[in-house]
Order: C-alpha cells, then structure tokens, then sequence
C-alpha cells in the first residue's frame, strides 16, 4: 500500500482493535516493510495516538489509553454521549446492535482517559432507560470483554449459570459474539471439555482475560449434533455440536443449529400484506427474508426454533396485514391473542372511588 494516508489510516483502524500487533503481521496486511510499519507508527504518535511498544520475540503495538483522548475528531461530549448510547443498547441486545456495536464500544473505551471513564459510568448508573429489549440485561463490560477477548484470540476464564441453576467455573477460546435480537451469545471452544459450546451471556458472570494466545480452531461445520449439557433452557444454553470441521464454519449458524437442538424446530409460512423491503425491514434477520408474491404482499418461508410468543410479537410488530398458514400451534396461539386484544379493546372502562373514568386519568398525577 503506497498511499502513506491510506496505509495511516487503515494501520490506526487495526490498532484500534483491542490486541497486541507484532510488527511483521500488520507489514504482511499492510503490504509493506516492517521498517516502513516502524516509521508509521511514529507519525501516528506524532499525531497524538499513544501507541506502545513491546519488545521481544512475542512483542509487538498497541493503542492504549493516553492522558487525553486522541485526535478521533470527537470532542469530550461526544465521545460521552457515544459511549453511554452504545452501552445502553449493548446492554439489552437490541435488533440490530449486533457485534460491530460491540467492537465500536471495546475500541472506544479502549482509548478513553480515566476522567471520560468515569462521567460515563456515573451518568450510566444515574439514568434508567424507559424502553427495553426482549432479551436479558447484560452489562455492557462482560460484553467488551468478551469481544475484546474474541477479537485478540485471548483466552478466557468466567463463572457461568446453567439454565438449571448450576454454577462452574470455565475457560474457552472464545470465537464470536452472536446477537439474536433477544439475547447475546458467546461461541466458544471449551478447554475442560474439549468441545465447542454456546453460552448465554447473561448468565456469564466475573469474565477475565488471562493473557494468554491461542490459534483460532476451525468451527464444526457438518458434525453429529449430540444433546446439550442441560435442557432447562428454552434457547441454547451451553450448547454442544460436536464434529470437526474444514475452516468453513460460521458462528450465527453454528448458535442456529445448537438453538434447532434445543428445542424442536417449526416451520413457518406467513402472508403479509405489504411489500418484501417493507416486511423484511421490520422482522428480524434470523426468521430470513420474504419473497414478493406478484401482487404487492410477500410471502415468508421459513424455520424457526424460537418461543411461540416471541414470533407472533415480532409478526403483529410488522404493523401490516398478515395471514399465518403453518405451524397450526403458532395459528392457535394468535387466535387466543387476538381475542384477549380483542376483550381488552371492548371492555368497559374501570371507575376510580370518586366515579371518574380511571383510563382518561393523569399518569402523572397520584
């Protein structure tokens, strides 16, 4: 790479991942000498980032946190009112904060001086959020560090809850984070057990980073599934998919096929009255894609493995007219919903002591 502003610029995004760099991986990304790596590295911290240096056969650079905030063209304020947004959304798993959020998050408190750090953790603690995902609260520290540990091929050690309330105590490899819109996934290679296992992040506690590297291990791609370690869990709950793999492996399908395992899977076929760009920008992206009809609605097949409940929400949550034609179960339980919405509608209003009408009452008033 030529282009000396370009090359600066890419050099700074990889230094910005939470790891330690040895020189001759970012000559060989970057296309050029480790020589050429060296002067960059200096323009950079002539530029104010404060990136160290370690020494040694093992050493390499990292991007640390300085005494003020390196030049990212963002002030204080905004670097606060970043860091609060991406670990309020980060923290409940919400549609579409997925694991670019995450790393977003990782970098940036990675670089905030302890002042910053500290205004964020303070207004974090003194505001409660109205709105909420679907899922757990997770706090957004146990997912920086998992993602830090993922991206920096770091081993590590938490305590973790199994949906039947037994408490261990674990060291993985960690692979990837997994957002399924309700909850966080971790997908990781468990070093006691030997195997690949799937654990719900709201129930990892006390995560820590032991420092030590390790060679990313191929995901199983078409192994035996065999059964879970327990089966209290509606969703997948330190999962096992056993086998071995060719390198191919990705982790949204490896959690899919251990999410299948869990708990029976369902076919779904659903009319909507609305456009395939409408219906698939309001569903989320594990229930897969629509295809236009011909005449203006679109027409979703496809399986799922999730609760009922959750996937009659997200259907009515399309706001458009639909017709679910499979599984009867999920057809039953929608006609059970529509008419206790149906009632709910209907019912004549309560009366407070004094006779008033209690549905037109000041909510903030009492």
């Amino acid at each position: 790479m030529s282009d000396t502003p370009a090359r600066l610029l890419k050099l700074l995004s990889l230094l910005q991942t939470p790891r330690e760099w040895p020189g001759g991986e970012l000559a060989e990304r970057l296309d050029v000498s480790p020589r050429t790596i060296r002067r960059d590295i200096d323009r950079l911290r002539d530029l104010g980032y404060p990136v160290e240096a370690a020494r040694g056969s093992v050493g390499g650079y990292r991007l640390v946190a300085g005494a003020a905030m390196p030049p990212l063209l963002l002030d204080d304020e905004e670097a606060v009112a970043i860091a609060v947004g991406l670990r309020a959304g980060a923290g409940h798993a919400i549609e579409g904060v997925d694991e670019a959020s995450v790393r977003a998050l990782a970098k940036l408190e990675q670089v905030l001086p302890s002042r910053l750090r500290h205004r964020v953790s303070a207004l974090q603690k003194a505001t409660v959020p109205l709105t909420r995902g679907d899922g757990a609260t997770i706090d957004p520290r146990t997912l920086t560090t998992l993602a830090s540990a993922a991206t920096g091929r770091e081993r590590l050690r938490f305590a973790y809850r199994s949906g039947d309330g037994t408490r261990t105590k674990r060291q993985v490899e960690p692979n990837r984070l997994v957002s399924t819109g309700q909850r966080w996934y971790l997908v990781a290679y468990d070093l006691d057990r030997e195997d690949w296992r799937t654990f719900r992040v709201d129930r990892v506690g006390e995560p820590y980073a032991t420092g030590a590297r390790f060679a990313p291990r191929p995901l199983p791609v078409d192994g035996t599934e065999s059964g879970a370690e327990n089966g209290a869990d509606s969703g997948a709950d330190s999962g096992r998919v056993g086998g071995t793999g060719d390198g191919g492996g990705d982790a949204a399908k490896f959690l899919a096929r251990s999410m299948r395992r869990m708990q029976p899977e369902l076919r779904l076929d659903v009319w909507f009255g609305a456009p395939a760009e409408f219906v698939a920008a309001r569903l989320p992206g594990l229930l897969g894609a629509p295809e236009p009809d011909g005449e203006g609605g679109c027409r979703l097949r496809t399986s799922f493995a999730d609760s009922l409940e959750w996937v009659a929400l997200r259907l009515a949550l399309v706001d458009c007219e639909f017709s679910v034609r499979e599984p009867p179960r999920l057809v039953a339980h929608l006609e059970g919903l529509g008419a206790r919405l149906t009632r709910a509608a209907t019912l004549p209003p309560r009366r407070n002591a004094t006779g008033e009408d209690s549905s037109t009452a000041d909510p903030g008033q009492g």
